[in-house]
């Protein structure tokens, strides 16, 4: 799951993910004085690394649990600084749109989450999380009755057809692809160019639709986190007579308790209630408030101040994927009137400056630099101890396998950067390769980044040339493989808790493809044998092998620096009842919410 604010990382889904949103993976956290003790946050940010149950019918049957004193009526205002990425599932894995399709778009199945952090796959268009053959290696999902769209059309089995064969069409560019390269390998365009628009399919014994109620998956190994995988926003479904190909993107059907009635991009985006969107197929969503009323172009620190103060409509906002403005962290809080209002927890991105290994090819440059980088002054502007703890790996404290102590290069010790070491290693290097081109979105954080990055680095003797990309689209800016920057900063957290969702979708080399999440172009063959053994292995051995792919980048390969792990603290306005942080979506938990009076 990738995040775009700060991480906020895709995504995810997950944000789940992701954002930066990065669609995706925290404990839950209502307030309280939690945020400020780093080995406290850490071990409560563990539960995120316990196992996904996966649930039966029971479990999977409407209407989700009512939410303790929730009333009707009302919309929420919804702040945001950048507008969407993707309003079309298939596009979603970043956090912001993948908040926006947890009210928008339902998927084959969903996560649901407990009032205690523990985390569920539930079935949403399916009946349970999935019945499984063969060995792991077949998956089949029974379609609930009476769900429609917004349109009155029920959802059958062809639709969700549809929703995976059009993931093969070259428009769709930015969603995950776990489910297309599971079922027809790394090249899974060239099995359905034509994405199913042209008449063909899948062959049954990829996907398979005997009647309108029942969809067969068929692997070629055992898919054990399959349920896991189809709860992401990306693979929510479109209704195939309703498919407007690239045009979907500005307006799509809605499945979920909400439906669009005005979208402006980076304007604005107007939900209301979808009247066909039946809760007693639904067990994780409610649709309290009338609708939502999303405004883009307000930046952190403007929506910082006006839910501090608290007035007219504010009282009745929140924020979706940014946070409190780092400056204005004491005054949210050391006041506890407002801190009463304040969602936070630990968020499962590890924020990393990632290096263009087409541009950047001596490792000697990639070390000096990750020896040089400032995590102190880069988790200063995310809010100091609020925002973020600076990260001497790659892995999490929200993922199994991760390593507190694991530091080869002292960024523990050294949080401000080995400036003595980093200095004699760019002294030895060629004049030409002192000169590092660096891309940053024009947010408010991405400026505060550029500062410290620029700093940071022109200390220890390399030359920054900064270039600024439009936050909205600056994943799918950096995410070409001929972009024309030699390093920018990327968020990844887990889809769900394995490291195969966070090694594999940003290290495997069958990865490096435009729009693809291997943001550094890393094709290493030891790497690759390393994937590809793990994900045949139980979680068990896994373990290990994971561990070594890990430990082999960091130190022979050094595709990133990695600078900090993220931590979220957002604020409501006093009138929003039902917030709590989000496990799966590392922010608030847009599903529950209403309005007191």
């Amino acid at each position: 799951m990738k995040s775009l604010t700060s991480r906020r990382a895709r995504a995810i889904v997950v944000a789940l993910a992701a954002g930066s949103l990065a669609l995706t993976a925290c404990s839950k956290n209502e307030g309280g004085k939690s945020g400020a003790d780093s080995k406290k946050d850490q071990q409560q940010a563990s539960v995120q690394s316990k196992a996904v149950t996966y649930a039966d019918a029971a479990g999977s049957t409407g209407p989700a649990p009512e939410v303790p004193g929730a009333k009707p009526g009302g919309t929420i205002q919804v702040y945001q600084e950048a507008g969407l990425s993707h309003l079309d599932p298939g596009q979603i894995y970043v956090s912001d749109a993948g908040q926006v399709a947890n009210l928008l778009f339902r998927r084959l199945t969903q996560f649901k989450e407990d009032d205690k952090g523990n985390v569920s796959v539930v079935g949403d268009l399916a009946t349970d999380s999935g019945q499984s053959s063969d060995g792991g290696k077949t998956w089949t999902y029974k379609l609930k009755d009476g769900v429609k769209d917004a349109n009155g059309k029920p959802i059958t089995s062809a639709d969700v057809r549809h929703s995976v064969e059009r993931l093969y069409a070259k428009f769709i560019f930015d969603g995950p692809t776990y489910l297309q390269t599971w079922l027809s390998g790394a090249d899974y365009r060239k099995a359905l160019p034509g994405g199913g628009f042209d008449g063909k399919h899948l062959p049954a014994t990829v996907l398979d639709t005997p009647d309108d109620k029942t969809v067969v998956f068929h692997f070629d190994t055992a898919r054990p986190d399959l349920p896991q995988t189809l709860a992401m926003a990306g693979y929510g479904v479109v209704p195939e007579k309703s498919d407007t190909k690239e045009k979907y993107d500005k307006a799509p059907v809605a499945t979920g308790p909400y439906k669009i009635q005005s979208y402006k991009a980076d304007k604005s985006l107007v939900l209301v209630k979808n009247t066909n969107w039946d809760p007693k197929t639904d067990s994780v969503r409610h649709q309290y408030v009338d609708g939502f009323n999303f405004q883009f172009g307000i930046t952190e620190s403007t929506q910082t101040k006006r839910l501090i103060a608290d007035q007219g409509e504010d009282k009745n906002a929140i924020q979706l994927t940014n946070g409190v403005e780092a400056t204005q962290v004491q005054d949210v809080v050391g006041n506890p009137e407002v801190n009463k209002r304040v969602t936070k927890g630990y968020q499962p991105y590890v924020m990393q400056l990632t290096f263009n290994l087409d541009r950047v090819k001596d490792k000697k440059v990639r070390e000096a630099v990750t020896y040089a980088v400032n995590s102190k002054a880069l988790i200063a502007g995310e809010g100091g101890v609020y925002g973020g703890d600076v990260a001497p790996n790659y892995f999490a404290p929200t993922l199994p396998g991760y390593e507190p102590t694991y530091d080869p290069y002292g960024r523990l010790k050294t949080p401000q950067g080995n400036i003595a070491k980093a200095t004699e290693m760019v002294k030895a290097l060629p004049e030409n390769e002192k000169t590092l081109v660096f891309a940053y979105s024009n947010s408010e954080a991405g400026q505060k980044r550029k500062v410290a990055i620029e700093d940071a680095l022109t200390k220890v003797g390399f030359k920054i040339v900064s270039k600024e990309v439009d936050s909205a689209s600056y994943y799918e800016q950096i995410g070409k493989l001929a972009n024309p920057y030699d390093m920018y900063i990327t968020g990844w957290g887990q889809d769900w808790p394995s490291p195969g969702t966070v090694v594999t979708p940003i290290y495997d080399g069958s990865q490096v493809a435009d729009g693809s999440s291997n943001y550094s172009h890393v094709k290493d063959q030891k790497v690759d044998a390393l994937i590809k053994k793990a994900l045949t292995q139980q979680p068990t051995e896994a373990a290990a092998t994971w561990k070594e792919a890990h430990h082999y980048l960091l130190e022979n390969v050094i595709p990133s620096a990695p600078l900090w792990y993220t931590k979220q603290i957002m604020l409501s306005g006093s009138n929003i009842g039902g917030a709590r942080y989000g496990s799966v979506s590392s922010l608030i938990d847009i599903n529950r919410l209403y309005l007191k009076s």
